[in-house]
């Protein structure tokens, strides 16, 4: 079982991922946030799980693409 995210990393998660300007890699993310974040930590958690993320989203397009088969 994974970590338990706070409401504030979720919630500031899901109104960056608005801009589509992040990948599915962690170091891209965490370069895109930069200094913008209050703390290296929140800027680390938010980056992890904006990837995380883009990456359940990648692998729901790709199982409703197969599933149209």
């Amino acid at each position: 079982m994974g970590r338990i995210k706070s409401t504030l990393i979720k919630r500031t998660s899901k109104s960056l991922l608005k801009s589509d300007i992040f990948s599915e890699s962690f170091e891209t993310n965490k370069k895109i946030l930069g200094d913008s974040m209050p703390s290296k930590s929140i800027r680390n958690k938010i980056a992890g799980y904006i990837a995380r993320l883009k990456k359940m989203d990648a692998k729901q397009s790709l199982n409703k693409l197969n599933d149209g088969r």
